[in-house]
């Protein structure tokens, strides 16, 4: 069980550290995108008007505007917003679309891939007149992408899956006869009373009626003086029979059969009676 409650606790870890992750990338590519926009504007040395907040509108795409109208040129928008994510260690893969406040027409836009030998960058040298523009950046690599939920979910639930298995193979291993609810650990032993026997690594070792109904009083009271008149009312007495010196015979049985464990001893306590030592 408590292998179970760890998983879940990994689990929820899991989660909770993709959202920080996930987070964590918004911050950043807003914080590089205002940088972006400050740079424009002190381009055309413009350091009074305000770049708006940069809002997100999908998982992967952002939007930047301007409070007052700016003139664009192409090139130099290229280099800035290149520059910035480099800095910022973002995914090198992206989409850049310059449209008009009005229309919301496309006026220019690019595509970066890996490198700018491969990136689709045209119109370069032609300037966008003095308007009002809004920018949008779109990353169309997945590792700008993040975690989706069904990716987090289907994640979690294998992790789970694993802890489940992991805990229900120990479980089989410390306990063979799990199903068997009696079951109790003597030692290196599992002693099965339902089952009359001792089991020592898959190795069965048969056990009289009677050698389970000592065994269990034993168990049940380690290393503690049970007396002999205690015993054999329990095991014979109760039962409307009288025993002689048989109890010594099936202690003498039960010895043989636990000695190959020296962590466990029956002893004799002489003139009182018996007590199985665990160490």
């Amino acid at each position: 069980m408590n292998k179970l409650l760890f998983g879940v606790l990994f689990c929820t870890l899991l989660l909770l550290s993709c959202e920080q992750k996930k987070s964590d990338f918004s911050e950043k590519v807003k914080v590089s995108l205002r940088n972006v926009g400050h740079q424009l504007l002190l381009s055309q040395k413009d350091s009074t008007s305000l770049v708006l907040p940069v809002q997100q509108l999908q998982e992967d795409q952002y939007k930047m505007s301007f409070q007052n109208n700016l003139q664009i040129e192409p090139s130099e928008l290229v280099t800035i917003i290149n520059s910035n994510f480099k800095k910022a260690d973002l995914p090198a893969k992206y989409r850049v679309e310059v449209k008009n406040c009005a229309n919301e027409e496309i006026a220019y836009s690019f595509e970066m891939i890996l490198n700018e030998e491969k990136s689709i960058i045209p119109c370069s040298g032609r300037n966008l007149p003095n308007s009002c523009y809004v920018i949008t950046v779109h990353f169309t690599s997945e590792k700008g992408k993040g975690l989706t939920p069904i990716y987090i979910f289907v994640s979690l639930l294998f992790t789970l899956l694993i802890v489940i298995v992991v805990w229900y193979l120990n479980k089989k291993t410390e306990n063979p006869n799990s199903k068997d609810s009696g079951t109790q650990k003597l030692g290196a032993f599992l002693f099965y009373p339902d089952q009359n026997k001792l089991v020592k690594q898959a190795v069965e070792i048969p056990l009289s009626k009677k050698e389970c109904e000592i065994l269990s009083i034993f168990i049940s009271r380690p290393n503690e003086i049970i007396k002999r008149e205690e015993l054999t009312k329990k095991v014979w007495e109760d039962n409307g029979v009288f025993v002689g010196r048989s109890l010594d015979t099936y202690i003498s049985k039960i010895r043989k059969k636990i000695k190959e464990d020296t962590s466990i001893r029956l002893t004799n306590v002489h003139g009182v009676g018996y007590k199985l030592e665990v160490d």
